[in-house]
């Protein structure tokens, strides 16, 4: 069993009226605090040349993230290289699709989005199978779109635009918390580098995705929390499951422990 009560979460402070950790830290009565353990940083333009990408004759992009949109946007005005108005955008979310404003005239003509499912992702792509796609992504990018489009034959080319970087965590008190969650590769990767002398003995490491799962299993760290998964599909439902689980031990152990501690009654002798 793990005692739980203070919860370092690698992301930024949300919104303190809409945090979706409100319920949780009431609930359990856990103290939680936030802390981005990366940041991400643009590739130089003289960096990206080395790349020899040629933007000006994509017909298509394809973005992941928000990151993406920028970085693609900002390397063009670097560049000096005029996006075109007929250039078609996939991307990953509505969210994203929606971002798209910030940079260009959104258009449902050439602007298509799926809802966070590469197998749909994919679906929109092959119905526009003869464009020449760019995908920017990080140095350390996810493989499961770029396997796709390898195995439908698709015209891509990936592209490097921007980067993780740890940040300096020198300010946390690392061995007060008794758990962490993490959401990438990044995050964990920062940790160590951070202290490389960490050991997880008895925190307890809640980790989202199979890649950030990897990562941790690459620096032996044994995660007891797991998102997604079918029953706890967010991070937040999978910490309140272990939480949940993890008082039920400590409650059944207490019981045991008060058993144990009661004198045994001796049995009256029969006259």
């Amino acid at each position: 069993m793990i005692k739980v009560k203070k919860l370092l979460v690698s992301q930024p402070q949300p919104d303190p009226e809409k945090s979706p950790y409100a319920d949780l830290i009431k609930k359990h009565n856990l103290k939680v605090d936030f802390f981005k353990f990366f940041k991400i940083v643009g590739i130089p333009a003289k960096e990206f040349r080395k790349q020899k990408v040629n933007i000006a004759e994509i017909t298509a992009i394809i973005l992941t993230s928000k990151n993406a949109a920028d970085h693609f946007f900002r390397m063009c005005s670097e560049l000096r290289i005029p996006v075109s108005e007929e250039l078609k955008y996939f991307c990953t979310t509505e969210s994203i699709a929606l971002y798209l404003q910030k940079y260009v005239i959104y258009r449902k003509r050439k602007v298509f989005y799926c809802n966070n499912d590469n197998v749909e992702l994919l679906d929109l792509i092959k119905k526009h199978r003869t464009e020449k796609y760019l995908l920017p992504c990080t140095e350390l990018h996810k493989t499961e779109i770029p396997l796709f489009l390898d195995k439908e034959k698709i015209d891509y080319t990936k592209a490097v635009l921007y980067k993780t970087v740890s940040e300096d965590l020198s300010k946390i008190d690392i061995l007060s918390y008794d758990m962490f969650a993490f959401f990438s590769p990044s995050g964990i990767k920062s940790l160590i580098e951070n202290f490389p002398s960490f050991k997880q003995g008895d925190k307890a490491i809640a980790v989202f995705g199979s890649t950030t799962l990897e990562e941790a299993h690459k620096h032996k760290i044994t995660p007891e929390v797991v998102a997604p998964s079918k029953n706890c599909p967010s991070m937040i439902m999978a910490i309140d499951a272990f939480l949940e689980e993890n008082h039920k031990v400590k409650k059944k152990q207490a019981v045991a422990t008060e058993i144990a501690e009661v004198p045994e009654v001796k049995k009256s002798k029969k006259k």
